[in-house]
């Protein structure tokens, strides 16, 4: 299943890096996400386009995760040439990202 079915995402940017917040739209989804969006997962996803290193933050609170893409933007709004300097399309390229289909994780319906 696609990530975009148990979570959405928002984008920022700072200098060179990309943030990107990965929010469950039930936080009883939280764990799930947890344990297969992982930092190591999220910088093989965009294999190509970080060049460094990718951390990730969590808030259970919130049933979030927020992920530091280093290295991302190449160089940052004022030297990129990139289309999407701020690098905002990345949120929605991180919700096609697979993640397993269990018992563990609800089917969502799409509204």
């Amino acid at each position: 299943m696609k990530l975009r079915e148990l979570a959405h995402a928002r984008t920022g940017d700072k200098g060179n890096s990309s943030n990107i917040s990965v929010i469950a739209y039930d936080p009883g989804d939280f764990a799930f996400l947890a344990e297969h969006v992982t930092a190591e997962k999220v910088r093989t996803f965009f294999a190509g386009t970080v060049k460094g290193k990718v951390e990730r933050y969590e808030l259970p609170g919130i049933g979030a995760l927020n992920f530091v893409l280093h290295d991302t933007l190449g160089g940052g709004v004022t030297r990129s040439l990139a289309l999407d300097i701020h690098g905002k399309s990345l949120s929605s390229s991180l919700l096609e990202m697979e993640v397993p289909d269990t018992q563990q994780a609800p089917q969502r319906t799409k509204t």
